[in-house]
Formats: structure tokens, sequence, C-alpha cells
């Protein structure tokens, strides 16, 4: 249900943050960042209560996918991400799409990568910086440097996406390359 529900928060955030007033932009970060928290919480009680189904794997990345995803478009649509920053958004997003390809793939090989410390380190750093330049200018009205700290925030988690991304291509490859001996 948790799922279902990020699912259905990104029409939600997407309709909030072209609100023309400040408490849209602030809907916009409160449902994303709800829907980071329900990620969080989704795979915790999944484990804990042993709720784990076939379903929830496939739609849990699919829907932490459309939520970063909608929620750079829309800052870069609006200019919030903009010029050399929008590297990083790209750089984001082609890792997130790799790294499905790569798990897919290794899927068909009953391989399983799981995932490391870092890259939930980097999740958490990127879910910080969206929410961060979703509040944008009315978060500047709050603290002067709301945007600027956001895309400081981005690069970082730009920078980590290249490292832990490169993590996943090395553990494919490996699967890749015939055995030399």
């Amino acid at each position: 249900m948790l799922t279902y529900g990020r699912i259905v928060a990104v029409p939600a955030m997407v309709a909030c943050f072209f609100i023309e007033a400040d408490w849209g932009r602030w809907l916009a970060m409160w449902i994303f960042i709800a829907a980071g928290v329900s990620d969080f919480l989704d795979g915790y009680l999944a484990r804990a209560w042993q709720q784990q189904s076939k379903l929830g794997q496939m739609l849990d990345p699919i829907a932490d996918k459309l939520i970063v995803a909608a929620a750079l478009l829309m800052l870069a649509a609006n200019g919030t991400i903009a010029g050399w920053s929008l590297w990083a958004g790209v750089i984001i997003l082609s890792r997130e799409i790799l790294v499905s390809g790569l798990r897919e793939f290794l899927g068909g090989l009953s391989v399983s990568v799981p995932v490391t410390n870092l890259a939930k380190w980097k999740t958490v750093v990127q879910m910080v910086a969206i929410g961060f330049l979703l509040a944008g200018p009315a978060g500047d009205k709050v603290w002067s440097f709301t945007t600027n700290f956001g895309l400081t925030l981005l690069w970082i988690a730009a920078i980590l996406t290249l490292y832990t991304g490169y993590d996943y291509l090395r553990a494919t490859l490996r699967h890749l390359m015939p055995d030399e001996k």
C-alpha cells in the first residue's frame, strides 16, 4: 500500500509544484518527503512483517524512480536546476536507468546485487537535495541558502551516483565476461 501511495504521490507532487504560490512549493516538498519516508518504512515493514512479494519487489524501485525523475524534470523545467547543475540531474537519472537495466539483466541470471551502504547514503543525500530544491524560492524566504544548499547536495549525490553506478556496472561485467583460465 505504501508503494501504491508513492506512485499516486507523483501527480499530486507535480500539481502542487506548479501552483503559483509558496504553499504549493511547500506542499510539493512535503509530498516528496512523505514519499521518501514511506519508501524507508515500506522496506522496513515488509522485512519485519515478512510481507515481501514479487509485485512489491517490482513496484518499489519503479515508484522510487518515478518520484525522483518527476521531481528532477520539474526542477529543470522551471529553471531551479539549470546550466551546469543540469548535469547533476542527468547523471542521477542516467544511473537510475542504467541500474534498473543491470538489475533486470542480473535477475534473469538469478544473480542478486545487494544495495550497498554507500548507495543508501547516496539516496539519502539525493532525497534531501531534491527536498531543498522543491522548496526553492519559498524556502529561500526562510533560509536564503535553501536553493544553493540543495544544488550543492545534488552535486554530492551525483558524485556518489557515479561511484555506486560503477559498482553495479562492475558487478554486472563479471557475469558478462567469460572466465579466462
